[in-house]
């Protein structure tokens, strides 16, 4: 008797963990399966933003910007004044000459007279780099890791939203990184102007083709929301 009792206690608590366990609040994502129309536009030559089947992640976004075009991002949602949210996705890339080139923005508008870009990770000199742009457009190096194309990464945020006071934490391949500063979490700029939004993809006019795989990307309110 005591055996089913201490069996029926055991089910009960798993039972009650489980109930307890709080929800995905996933509040924005762009799902290759589901096409390009989680993104408010793209901006790219015609069929360049697209999805592709790849052998480790499946159903990806594939963005290629062209010799000479300026451009092939994705613009995902517009960001409010004052909003802390996660975002979350897997990517690689293959650039093979010397220009830098935007992974991901954080944008502001309009582009003149404010931190333009709060937020930017790119390649450059050899280097994947996490960037963060005050109100003045002066560039704070954040953080750095070699550059390899060809290979998945994973890349997580947290960022709070303000034009002095945000923040920003940073997850590279599941483990939350520390800054140049010494911190896990950067105080500064992260929304300036009348319009901010997100970009992926590729960005930066140069003389050969370079291209990105983007796995789904989400937004969330927590870490849990956007990874795994």
């Amino acid at each position: 008797m005591r055996k089913i009792s201490a069996c029926l206690a055991a089910v009960v608590a798993a039972v009650a963990l489980t109930g307890a366990a709080a929800p995905q609040q996933v509040t924005w994502s762009a799902d290759p399966a589901e096409g390009t129309g989680q993104f408010r536009s793209i901006q790219c030559a015609d069929g360049k933003f697209r999805t592709t089947a790849d052998p480790q992640k499946g159903r990806v976004w594939v963005a290629t910007q062209l010799t000479g075009e300026e451009r092939c991002e994705a613009v995902g949602p517009d960001l409010a004044a004052g909003s802390t949210y996660y975002l979350g996705w897997s990517a690689k890339f293959r650039i093979a000459d010397s220009t830098s080139r935007y992974l991901f923005q954080l944008k502001c508008s309009p582009s003149s007279d404010t931190a333009n870009h709060p937020v930017v990770l790119k390649v450059s000199d050899g280097q994947l780099k996490l960037e963060e742009w005050t109100t003045g457009h002066e560039m704070v190096p954040l953080w750095q890791t070699r550059a390899k194309n060809d290979e998945w990464h994973e890349f997580a945020f947290r960022i709070s939203s303000g034009r002095h006071d945000g923040t920003i934490r940073f997850w590279f391949d599941g483990v939350r990184q520390t800054f140049a500063d010494g911190s896990t979490t950067y105080t500064g700029t992260t929304f300036d102007g009348t319009r901010n939004y997100l970009k992926w993809g590729l960005y930066h006019q140069a003389p050969e083709t370079a291209t990105q795989w983007l796995s789904t990307i989400r937004m969330g309110s927590s870490l849990a929301d956007v990874t795994g």
